[in-house]
């Protein structure tokens, strides 16, 4: 399900399960290479990407959701809910640099994949980015609005997820989601070099997982009750 190198400092991230599909044995497989990125020392960062150019990947595993088997490949359906948003929270705020290579479709848990990580190189010929749960008849849930809302602006956020807006490559590039667009050729190939040009920054880990919390984790500065000049004045107040 997910294969894991590694070229010069950068960690290669390739989920190879055909369309991808979020199920819980897929999370775990995905948690296991992220324990050997956080086990390294030094420079490093990590590229995510999928094995197949259709799919980025393509949301939740609905066939293994509706199953009865109780054998099915997809592993415990009522460990998935926790395991899954752990892992995103472990994507958001792994203490070196990342950036996922959007090779194709990116659906709803997909998406927030895409989303966790701190770049998103997007294909510029085709494939989407989009949050379809309203689409499928899900409610989305409250850590995942939150996800949305710190990494894009607000019209973004809006239409994502009110309106189910497909994002191809330029329209992600115009409104901040993606931060580049390539051809499918160059598409890896670029976010590995920008990978390996940002993986200095992964050599503090101690600075970089800090830098993510107070970005994202709890009491996150953006959330803050207090303006920036009250922060500015009263320094000591916050650690």
């Amino acid at each position: 399900m997910i294969d894991l190198t590694r070229e010069g400092n950068v960690f290669l991230l390739t989920m190879n399960d055909g369309e991808n599909r979020w199920n819980t044995n897929f999370v775990r497989e995905f948690a296991e290479a992220l324990d050997e990125v956080e086990a390294s020392e030094g420079p490093a960062s990590l590229v995510t990407t999928s094995a197949t150019e259709k799919f980025f990947s393509n949301g939740l595993d609905l066939e293994w959701r509706g199953s009865d088997d109780a054998n099915h490949r997809g592993g415990d359906r009522e460990a998935f809910g926790a395991e899954f948003m752990y892992l995103m929270g472990r994507i958001i705020t792994l203490p070196v640099p990342t950036i996922a290579a959007v090779n194709g479709h990116a659906f709803g848990a997909g998406f927030m994949c895409a989303l966790c990580h701190d770049n998103r190189f997007q294909r510029a010929d085709r494939g989407f980015m989009c949050a379809n749960e309203v689409d499928i008849g899900m409610v989305i849930p409250n850590p995942e609005l939150a996800l949305f809302r710190h990494k894009m602006p607000m019209n973004a956020y809006l239409e994502t997820v009110i309106q189910a807006k497909r994002w191809a490559g330029p329209q992600s590039l115009e409104v901040g989601i993606a931060q580049q667009i390539e051809p499918i050729d160059n598409l890896l190939p670029a976010a590995i070099a920008k990978a390996e040009e940002l993986s200095r920054l992964g050599a503090n880990r101690t600075v970089y997982s800090k830098m993510k919390e107070a970005l994202y984790g709890e009491n996150a500065v953006i959330n803050s009750l207090h303006g920036p000049a009250h922060m500015l004045k009263n320094p000591a107040q916050f650690h």
